[in-house]
């Protein structure tokens, strides 16, 4: 067991440094169609474009292009199944997935941007849903600036990015990374947090074999 968790933490920690497009591009085709394989170009393209860009457009543009690739919906009605956690490559594929598949896709491809994994968490929140008057477990990208900065929160319930303080209607319960595991506001890991993120640590190795590295 121990061997196992080892092997998956080496693989979960490494970093997403590359990616091979005409691979992604392939099976994009292969799997989902031509419009899946022409919004992984259209991501090659936005990607290319923001190589030299500040962190600042590359947090807009990110943010902006998957929260208009991908509609919101359910992972019952998308998989079949009460919870699961989507590649990029499949949620571009399906056009649909939840707020996870909204947060991974944001995180892979900043991290392919070159923004240091240790400036990006993904957060689980309670959001308040004023309309209907009620609190649903969400989940949003924070970036930080610097390790003590006020976060900014790429979401997909708002498209504007805006600081953790002007976004009264989240909670956060606890955030992670391939580093480590934070509860609440807290800035130091939980020792051994990752072992209990298996969601985590199997769609890393799904996005590793879609071609990201």
């Amino acid at each position: 067991m121990y061997v196992l968790y080892a092997l998956c933490a080496a693989l979960v920690s490494s970093k997403i440094e590359a990616t091979d497009f005409t691979k992604l591009a392939t099976l994009a085709q292969q799997r989902y169609g031509e419009n899946a394989r022409n919004s992984i170009i259209e991501l090659q393209t936005l990607v290319k474009s923001l190589k030299n860009a500040s962190d600042t457009e590359k947090l807009t543009r990110i943010n902006t292009f998957f929260n208009n690739k991908i509609h919101y919906e359910e992972d019952s009605m998308v998989w079949g199944e009460a919870d699961y956690w989507a590649t990029p490559l499949e949620a571009i594929g399906r056009g649909y997935g939840d707020c996870e598949d909204y947060t991974i896709a944001k995180y892979v491809f900043l991290k392919a941007l070159k923004i240091p994994e240790d400036k990006l968490k993904l957060t689980y929140v309670k959001a308040h849903i004023e309309s209907a008057d009620s609190d649903v477990a969400h989940m949003v990208l924070s970036y930080y600036a610097t390790p003590t900065a006020e976060p900014l929160i790429l979401d997909s319930l708002i498209t504007e990015i805006k600081p953790a303080s002007q976004r009264t209607d989240l909670s956060p319960i606890f955030s992670f990374n391939s580093q480590g595991l934070w509860t609440g506001a807290a800035n130091k890991p939980l020792n051994g947090g990752l072992n209990s993120l298996s969601r985590w640590r199997s769609v890393l190795l799904r996005i590793q074999a879609d071609g990201i590295e």
